[in-house]
């Protein structure tokens, strides 16, 4: 194996060890404070409805339920949370070892046989697939890439796979769900727009 070929593939596996370990944080992260940020909001918007006058108790009501059912599944989960702790700081140390092979060998001369690194990434890829756990909580892929892109140092796998803002670094299914969100909007506002204008034109020729 060339030098290039075994550094981008060491680096390829960094990114899917380290956005694994932050996964695994992730649903570990949401199952310990989501609970308590969801009974924090109930109280806390239960308060303003009492104190604000003809507040839309029904929309608040709806929300609390939505926030119940989202707190009830989270709860499900707890037993598994100690799980995901010890899966993401098992990843963790992989994943340091994956960087300090990726620096060993750009450090290395170009006509050094590489057959010795290459086992050692065999080795660590079969310990990343006995160190993960299939299932992960809704929405930890979204924080996963926070946590990854934007919290952790990953400058030695992004100088070989070059992440980008709108194909990497934000998710897919969160593009997707803002562009749906604006259209929406979009399309309620130029809707009001046009029944205001169609109105005021009835009314100024019932007027004439």
């Amino acid at each position: 194996m060339k030098k290039d070929d075994l550094l981008r593939s060491i680096a390829q596996k960094g990114y899917d060890v380290g956005f694994g370990a932050k996964k695994h944080f992730a649903s570990y992260d949401i199952i310990e404070k989501a609970p308590g940020l969801i009974g924090f909001l109930s109280m806390t918007f239960g308060i303003i409805s009492l104190a604000v006058e003809n507040s839309p108790t029904k929309l608040i009501s709806s929300g609390f339920v939505v926030l119940g059912v989202i707190g009830l599944y989270v709860s499900m989960r707890d037993h598994e949370k100690a799980e995901y702790e010890q899966c993401g700081v098992a990843l963790t140390k992989l994943f340091n070892e994956l960087k300090a092979l990726y620096l060993h060998v750009k450090a290395t001369d170009e006509h050094t046989d590489f057959t010795d690194f290459a086992a050692k990434l065999s080795e660590l890829e079969s310990k990343y697939y006995n160190s993960c756990m299939s299932k992960q909580i809704l929405l930890s892929n979204w924080y996963a890439h926070y946590k990854f892109f934007w919290e952790h140092q990953i400058d030695w796998i992004d100088e070989q796979l070059k992440f980008g803002l709108f194909r990497d670094k934000v998710p897919l299914s969160l593009w997707f769900l803002s562009l749906c969100t604006l259209s929406a909007l979009g399309y309620f506002w130029f809707q009001s727009d046009v029944v205001e204008l169609f109105c005021s034109l009835v009314n100024k020729a019932v007027e004439e």
